[in-house]
């Protein structure tokens, strides 16, 4: 069942919810006038004494031809028809029991506390990190935390606009920078340009160019020339052709920028490894829970399998290397199964070259062209 058939049941709920609230917020309306025109009455000034009675009893005629409990009902039926039918829905379309999916995997446990642990460091917990580390007894695994403790000093400072920490890490480890064909030093200066130049000091912006900026004009000319144009608007760069130089957005992309080359520089990756396999499971959980009911319909063991019998297909961003299916097994390239190029050109996988050549007893012939091989000619691909 796709996404589409759940998010129009979702639709009718909460159009069937809109309109029950609609029509209680009608009735409710509805009496609560009834009500205060019954009140005015009896507090009218009038010289005549008031019949209470007769008032209520016509109040109580009224209420009753409204029905609001009827209505209200009726409203409130509707909706739980709907609402039921959507859990079911869900219930049938989702598997809440994702234990099935689970491996046994002999784990390193030191690897996976250093993982955890650097997770919780990358992302700003130092506290759970250090708890972490403790309650497991790995004190090794605190070597990136003062260095990610320097990064969040930076990107906190970047938060009130104090740019002061970024460029001084950011000329500390320039070469590396610039090894890494990364600019942004000099959009750090840029933006601390742009921050004066809105402060109204022109005389200050222009000596912070010919400072700071100068340097990188062999390279970058067509960017100095821009800020020293801007230099014309200082006060006004709302209204000017450079306003799209104190968009706030330049300072959330250069934080994340920031982050991404101080990760680099340490050796570790934007996103920690924790947070990808995650991700990567949550979406490639559908297929194996359906793969494990599917075996145990069929009382196979999936857990002993050393290659999944299906694919699971994942997005772009979870493919960090290239991966051979071989074209006559279907069967995934592995360390034991490695895939092996022909004299021909044509690249299979192990196992089909030992299958077609008789257990390496014969010469047998390309499945995909009239060219002879052995399987002392098959030589081994690495990617």
């Amino acid at each position: 069942m796709d996404l589409n058939s759940i998010r129009d049941a979702f639709d009718r709920v909460t159009k069937k919810q809109k309109l029950s609230y609609s029509k209680s917020q009608e009735v409710i309306d509805q009496v609560g006038r009834e009500i205060e025109q019954a009140l005015a009455k009896i507090h009218s000034d009038t010289t005549s004494p008031v019949d209470e009675k007769s008032i209520l009893m016509e109040l109580k005629t009224k209420l009753n031809e409204i029905g609001p409990h009827n209505q209200l009902e009726a409203a409130q039926k509707e909706l739980n028809i709907n609402l039921s039918k959507y859990l079911k829905l869900l219930e049938k379309a989702f598997n809440t029991d994702i234990s099935k999916a689970y491996r046994n995997v002999d784990f390193d446990f030191h690897t996976v506390n250093q993982i955890i642990a650097n997770h919780f460091y990358q992302q700003g917990m130092f506290d759970l990190g250090d708890c972490l580390v403790n309650d497991a007894g790995e004190p090794e695994a605190t070597t990136l935390k003062s260095q990610f403790f320097e990064m969040y000093k930076i990107i906190e400072a970047m938060k009130v606009k104090n740019l002061e920490p970024a460029l001084s890490w950011a000329s500390t480890n320039r070469e590396k920078l610039k090894h890494n064909g990364s600019n942004l030093e000099l959009k750090l200066h840029r933006l601390q340009f742009v921050e004066i130049l809105q402060k109204g000091v022109r005389a200050d912006a222009l000596n912070y160019v010919r400072t700071h900026l100068a340097p990188f004009a062999d390279l970058h000319m067509d960017e100095i020339q821009k800020l020293m144009a801007s230099l014309l608007w200082v006060g006004r760069l709302e209204n000017s052709p450079y306003s799209e130089l104190i968009a706030p957005t330049h300072w959330e992309k250069l934080a994340e920028e920031l982050t991404r080359q101080f990760c680099s520089l340490l050796g570790q990756s934007y996103e920690s490894p924790l947070s990808v396999a995650i991700a990567a499971g949550v979406e490639g959980l559908p297929t194996l829970l359906k793969l494990a009911n599917v075996m145990a319909a069929k009382k196979q063991e999936w857990q002993a399998m050393k290659q999944l019998p299906v694919p699971v297909d994942l997005g772009r961003e979870f493919q960090f290397h290239s991966i051979f299916v071989c074209p006559v097994s279907r069967d995934q390239g592995s360390e034991e199964n490695p895939p092996m190029l022909m004299p021909c050109g044509h690249v299979l996988c192990k196992q089909s070259i030992t299958k077609l050549s008789k257990n390496s007893t014969r010469t047998f012939k390309c499945p995909y062209c009239p060219v002879e091989a052995s399987c002392n000619q098959c030589r081994q691909l690495c990617f």
